[in-house]
């Protein structure tokens, strides 16, 4: 985790529930750093797509995830990385909020979202996503499992650059829990009822169906 001395830091967002003390919103990675980090994910998404390690599980699929906000939204796709077992488990949750995109484009969206796999399978430590569809406010959003929060969060900030390139501005935002498994979170969502400055927070699970 980037710390206070770090000369990129500045104030983000903090929660901390149940002994999980998460983070978001740090800044974005410098834009060569960034393209460094993509490019080597697209590379060993090619790996595993090789050797067939990337999959695509229905289980969640069609499932309704309803958040603190107020607002829902549906598992349209899952993606898993066979890596062995996660040894640092994390949940990260990405929101952004797409430019123009309006009615049936959302759709043509969602199918077209499985060639951006490259950008974000390969990278240390990606375990899962689920790929949630836009709810009430056109806000989409991803929910994944991570092994390593500080690989989490390189991620996220190195996505932020992409996202930018066709997201409202002022629309994406992130938030990494560590100690916490995705399975476990989607079982017991109450897990973070706690978390300071959450009660309505957009990227807080508060019911499963």
């Amino acid at each position: 985790m980037i710390t206070g001395k770090d000369p990129r830091w500045r104030a983000g967002t903090a929660v901390s529930a149940a002994g999980i003390n998460g983070w978001g919103d740090q800044p974005p990675l410098a834009y060569a750093a960034a393209l460094r980090a993509m490019a080597g994910g697209v590379v060993s998404t090619a790996r595993l797509l090789w050797r067939r390690r990337v999959h695509l599980p229905t289980e969640h699929v069609g499932r309704r995830l309803r958040f603190a906000d107020g607002t829902s939204a549906r598992v349209y796709r899952e993606t898993v990385a066979r890596r062995g077992a996660t040894e640092d488990p994390c949940v990260l949750v990405v929101e952004f909020r797409l430019r123009a995109v309006r009615g049936r484009a959302h759709a043509a969206f969602r199918w077209e979202s499985l060639l951006n796999t490259p950008l974000f399978a390969g990278f240390p430590g990606f375990a899962s996503k689920l790929w949630l569809a836009h709810d009430e406010r056109g806000r989409y959003r991803g929910l994944y499992e991570w092994d390593g929060p500080q690989r989490a969060d390189h991620y996220a900030r190195a996505l932020w650059r992409v996202l930018a390139l066709v997201s409202v501005p002022g629309s994406i935002h992130y938030m990494v829990l560590p100690g916490l498994r995705r399975d476990d979170l989607l079982a017991r969502p109450h897990v973070l009822a706690g978390a300071a400055a959450s009660r309505a927070a957009w990227w807080r699970p508060v019911d499963i169906s």
